[in-house]
């Protein structure tokens, strides 16, 4: 297997985009559960609780609970399993982080003036890691969606190439692939590069090898069954600090703010063999890509908590959308070998893109708890998130506006629905929950509904308190192998299970 070796980096700027999709509209528009053990231990059921560092993330209101100023920090261990199943073969994959996920702090400042209805102000900062992308699964087995070459990589070049001329996907007299590569990026953009991977490795052929106006395309394989071994692997993290405000009005209202900067890190890197039992002048094909993603945002939330009893409390919160500015690289690889050859293209080239910016949706919870005096409590969180409205823009620029129609086709708006119950035992505090998050498609097959369960241990040492919590989430995917020529899906069964330890101190 031939590995990508970055010994030169050409940088270049392009001049069509690099081919954003739903796949990342939606990357970007998910978040999961994280934070503080506590947290976790509910499903995230703490929208009417505050008193949390990371209900402070998810309800501005939540830092005004605080009788006291308040410091916490979590480490989880994440481990993601992907059951997958390609045609006539099933694998399995694990990928396993331990990271600081969740940090912060309040401040309570009581207010002085007894006239006053506002009992008291809070100042705080939280980190929150707020999606783990790290991830890898493989998906092997035998493509019998025989027709058209849509079962093979090469529908994938022939897509990008028809249509093409000829003399815009060729390198010139003297010029190595790299530099071919290079301008022809340059000049033309990603899909001409493609276009020109397929025509340089003989995987595609000129109906008129002479005519540089020539814009038809054969595909030099035999149409059959092919056998794939593809293989994903990703690693990154969505990340967000919240500063925020908030404030006590008279003994039952809370409200808060939250200015929110967000980042993302992200790289992804898939390698695919392909190889055809059938006689053909390629008959074995490998196409690697590797993309790696950095980006920034802002959003705002608005919260408030009210007490309607002593025992029972309602919350409301409104998450604004994030507009994200986002940065990508990539670099690509392909070998072929039949009658002609090894013919190995390493152009060995970083395409640098130029920014672009998405806007995802924004999200409204309701939330609902019952105090059992110093016993316990169950909570109650019901959000909506309409994953429709998602935008790449400029939405003026042609190919941002096709992708846009396509998201709010396919995508729907979505409901999460969190349970959360806490009993309290001298020192001890025994946690469960559960969660429920719809799919973001229409049809409710490429991404399933979610389900999850949480159990958690807590231990109150006064001032300081352990926490100790373990939770599973389930999830099913039908994920193309391509967004282009080859789509067949493979399907996967997706486990994730995090143990989070968290240690939380008055200050």
């Amino acid at each position: 297997m031939k590995k990508l070796n970055l010994l030169f980096i050409g940088i270049l700027s392009m001049s069509s985009i690099y081919a954003q999709d739903i796949t990342d509209a939606l990357r970007y528009s998910q978040d999961n559960i994280q934070g503080t053990a506590r947290f976790r231990a509910l499903s995230g059921a703490f929208g009417a609780l505050g008193g949390d560092m990371s209900a402070v993330s998810l309800n501005p209101a939540s830092s005004a609970v605080f009788s006291k100023s308040h410091a916490s920090f979590s480490l989880s261990n994440i481990d993601t399993k992907n059951d997958t199943r390609y045609f006539n073969t099933a694998t399995s994959a694990n990928e396993s982080t331990f990271d600081l996920n969740q940090g912060g702090a309040a401040f309570v400042f009581a207010n002085r003036n007894t006239n006053s209805p506002w009992r008291k102000f809070s100042l705080a900062v939280a980190y929150e890691k707020t999606a783990n992308f790290d991830d890898n699964w493989r998906a092997i087995g035998t493509n019998t969606n025989s027709g058209n070459f849509d079962n093979s990589i090469s529908s994938y070049f022939f897509d990008y190439a028809n249509g093409l001329r000829l003399d815009e996907i060729e390198r010139l007299d003297g010029e190595t692939y790299s530099q071919a590569y290079q301008e022809i990026g340059s000049a033309y953009g990603y899909s001409h590069q493609q276009a020109f991977l397929g025509y340089e490795s003989f995987i595609l052929e000129p109906v008129d090898i002479n005519n540089d106006a020539n814009t038809e395309y054969t595909i030099n394989l035999n149409n059959g069954n092919f056998f794939h071994d593809y293989t994903y692997a990703a690693t990154g993290y969505n990340g967000k600090i919240s500063f925020n405000m908030g404030a006590q009005y008279d003994d039952n209202l809370y409200l808060g703010l939250n200015l929110n900067s967000h980042f993302i890190n992200y790289d992804r890197s898939t390698f695919l063999v392909e190889e055809n039992s059938n006689t053909s002048d390629v008959e074995y094909i490998e196409f690697e890509n590797n993309l790696s993603t950095t980006g920034s945002g802002f959003s705002f939330q608005l919260g408030g908590i009210l007490k309607l009893s002593p025992e029972f409390r309602v919350g409301l919160t409104y998450d604004s959308p994030t507009w994200y500015t986002i940065e990508e690289e990539a670099s690509q690889f392909i070998a072929t070998d039949g009658i002609n050859g090894f013919i190995e293209i390493n152009p060995l080239i970083v395409n640098v893109y130029p920014q672009y910016k998405l806007q995802t949706p924004g999200k409204l919870t309701g939330s609902l708890a019952y105090i059992f005096g110093t016993q316990g409590l169950l909570s109650f969180d019901y959000s909506r998130k309409d994953y429709s409205a998602t935008k790449f823009k400029p939405t003026s620029d042609p190919d941002f506006a096709f992708e846009n129609n396509k998201i709010s086709n396919t995508l729907t708006d979505a409901a999460t629905y969190r349970l959360g119950g806490e009993y309290k035992y001298k020192q001890f505090s025994f946690r469960g929950g559960y969660r429920f998050e719809e799919s973001p498609y229409k049809n409710g097959v490429t991404v399933g509904d979610l389900t999850g369960y949480s159990l958690g241990l807590g231990l109150n040492f006064g001032n300081t308190k352990l926490d100790l919590t373990f939770d599973q989430a389930n999830r099913s995917f039908q994920t193309p192998l391509y967004n282009i020529g080859l789509v067949d899906t493979a399907n996967i069964d997706r486990t994730d299970t995090n143990v989070t330890l968290s240690l939380s101190f008055n200050i």
